[in-house]
């Protein structure tokens, strides 16, 4: 093995000691939230956004219906790929995404949107992101179960979803936190949307 002399070999000393302590500056130095940065504004485009709030899923909450969307989460939909085995936002493709991949575990995630959103972003496909829409390829059905399957992530966070009439984005309040279940205030189906 080689061994540095020198004023070189002194100055490299200085710099790979020094490595692990610049790297932990700049960590910390980053805000928390810039990590979930695009958590909090919809996916869905404006003029769209009061559509994608009025769908609601015509499914079943079922254990049934949760596995059928695991299937194809993890299959013929592919969305592992960007979400993570996990729905951490951290599959294998995601670190070459801008902006990030959603993360299905956040709790802030499950609280500022409704699943008609959800729906309308799998189906339909958000502008401005690598999130690709599904129309043609999942039918409405499909598509709900996933969304069944993805708000399984929420583990004890627990999937608080808004009620269709509110919501983040231009008009809208933080949300309701009164009725807190996946459902809550939300009506029946009706129209595209729900695959009737």
């Amino acid at each position: 093995m080689k061994t540095f002399s020198g004023p070189y070999s002194v100055r490299y000393r200085q710099l790979t000691m020094r490595f692990p302590l610049i790297v932990a500056m700049i960590s910390l130095a980053i805000p928390a939230e810039a990590v979930e940065r695009h958590m909090m504004p919809p996916r869905v485009p404006v003029e769209k956004l009061a559509e994608a709030r009025a769908f609601t899923s015509p499914l079943p909450d079922s254990p049934e219906m949760i596995e059928k969307g695991k299937a194809l989460y993890n299959g013929k939909g592919a969305c592992f790929n960007c979400h993570g085995k996990d729905g951490g936002g951290n599959g294998p493709v995601a670190a070459q995404l801008d902006p990030s991949p959603r993360n299905f575990q956040h709790h802030g995630f499950w609280r500022h949107r409704t699943e008609g959103e959800i729906f309308w972003v799998i189906k339909y496909g958000s502008p401005g992101t690598s999130m690709l829409g599904f129309v043609g390829q999942l039918t409405d059905e499909e598509i709900w179960s996933i969304v069944q399957y993805e708000r399984s992530f929420a583990g004890e966070h627990g999937p608080g979803m808004m009620r269709h009439e509110e919501g983040m984005g231009p008009g809208s309040g933080m949300g309701a936190m009164e009725g807190r279940g996946p459902r809550s205030g939300m009506g029946g189906c009706d129209g595209e949307g729900c695959g009737r």
